[in-house]
């Protein structure tokens, strides 16, 4: 099999031109404002996972065979050589199915940028808050951007999207930070790229599904270092025909579409189109938890009251979420729809506190969750990623009454964002569970006052516990 070998990359030096020359001033009011919401709220979902055993084994392992203390390891007295201190904090935001997600796209984005952006505000001290704003639009513009042209079939085919289109944001981001040139960055992406990796089947139980964001991170950042130094990357990485991320990462090229990656970039901002998280679940439960809600509103019912609950959504909820619950620890308990559905008519949330390896067998939730039918509805597939968490919803009750709700996207959703009262009342409940509350004040005003500090170094020193 021969291949002909070429270098165009009209769409990675796109996205690398973009990138390198984003400034403040050209990100619109609306941008900045969503982005420090957004970046506040992967924070404190980063305080929270810094006591879950999946970030401690890290942490231990990590500070045992790894002597610089360079960086900040969030919520905790440790630091750690800014590779492994990205994977670590990487692997906090994204350790309890807290954070951000933009749905379309298919990707965690905070908890790819921000360990590598304030990375390099500790290796590089003087980052003002606009420069840092600007590097982690950048971070937040990109992955997503890959994510679109990659489409629903890159994670139903088996990969953790959140691990292998993260290398881009992460990238991109610590490359604005380090203001890289575009040659520079274009390296950058290319270096990241080649190590995108991670596979869905981590979903069934493994802690190593955790660290898939805190990877990603690393790999990022790692491409933009080594590209500022002159190491060279993939310069076509997005593009080539032979080993290119697209073909490669995609069953055919009809199943991917290169003119996403740079598709209305300044003008349409993916940013604005990340949603939040109200549930401690994955993204995929919580259109069919919000149509129960809905429904309890109308009528009160509880777990005694439910005959089944039948809910029909794509073919990528189906895949990710909607298989037979069988107890394999915390992760996939978060990740399935079944057990998620039993909890929240148990408990009447699916927040912190309804997750504990307790609760991962207990009879009633498994009874529960065998009453619970997730079908593939074909017209939501045909609607595309855009659409990928719509569902409807059926509850069946005792008594013969059927309850019905279509819900197409989820509160904290990009058409249903959260108040910044909201945001702030999440992040401080969790970020109470690794630092004082005054630090956590301190934390919170830093960053929805991003702009005035002079250092943004200042963010890597809140997020520090001082034993």
């Amino acid at each position: 099999m021969s291949h002909e070998a070429t270098t165009d990359n009209p769409y990675t030096r796109g996205i690398a031109q973009f990138v390198s020359s984003l400034q403040y001033d050209a990100i619109p009011e609306e941008v900045r404002d969503r982005i420090k919401l957004l970046m506040l709220d992967a924070l404190g979902c980063a305080l929270y996972g810094a006591d879950l055993e999946w970030s401690r084994i890290l942490q231990d392992r990590l500070s045992a065979i790894d002597a610089t203390r360079a960086c900040a390891v969030w919520g905790t007295g440790r630091k750690l050589s800014a590779p492994h201190a990205a994977l670590i904090n990487g692997t906090q935001v994204q350790g309890f199915e807290l954070d951000d997600v933009h749905r379309a796209g298919v990707l965690h984005v905070g908890a790819v940028v921000l360990p590598a952006l304030i990375a390099v505000t500790e290796l590089k001290p003087g980052m003002s808050g606009h420069e840092f704003l600007a590097a982690a639009v950048a971070g937040y513009e990109i992955g997503p951007r890959v994510g679109l042209c990659m489409g629903p079939e890159h994670i139903a085919q088996g990969w953790h999207s959140g691990a292998t289109l993260g290398v881009f944001s992460a990238a991109a981001g610590a490359a604005r930070g380090l203001r890289l040139d575009v040659e520079k960055t274009v390296h950058a992406l290319g270096i990241a790229g080649t190590q995108a990796a991670g596979l869905m089947a981590a979903q069934y139980g493994a802690m190593v599904k955790r660290m898939h964001a805190g990877r990603s991170s690393q790999s990022g950042l790692y491409g933009a270092l080594f590209a500022e130094a002159g190491f060279t990357g993939i310069v076509n990485v997005l593009e080539s025909e032979y080993g290119g991320f697209c073909t490669t990462f995609s069953r055919s090229t009809d199943r991917f579409n290169l003119k996403e990656l740079t598709a209305g970039l300044g003008e349409t901002w993916q940013t604005m189109g990340i949603a939040l998280k109200l549930y401690s679940c994955v993204g995929s439960n919580h259109t069919t938890l919000d149509a129960l809600r809905d429904m309890q509103r109308e009528r009160r019912f509880g777990a005694g009251d439910v005959a089944k609950i039948v809910v029909r959504g794509s073919q990528v909820t189906m895949d990710h979420v909607g298989w037979k619950y069988v107890p394999q620890g915390l992760t996939s308990a978060q990740l399935n729809l079944p057990y998620c559905v039993a909890t929240y008519l148990l408990e009447g949330d699916c927040f912190v506190d309804q997750f504990t390896e307790a609760k991962v067998a207990d009879p009633m939730r498994m009874a529960l969750a065998g009453k619970v039918e997730v079908h593939h509805d074909r017209d939501i597939t045909a609607k595309g990623a855009k659409f990928r968490h719509m569902v409807h919803v059926e509850a069946h009750l005792t008594d013969g009454a059927v309850m019905k709700r279509t819900v197409e996207a989820p509160r904290g959703s990009e058409k249903k964002f959260a108040s910044a009262a909201e945001v702030v009342e999440k992040f401080e409940k969790l970020a109470v569970k690794a630092l004082p509350g005054s630090q956590v004040g301190r934390l919170r005003d830093a960053m929805l006052n991003l702009e005035q500090l002079a250092d943004a170094g200042e963010l890597a020193r809140l997020l520090a516990r001082n034993l």
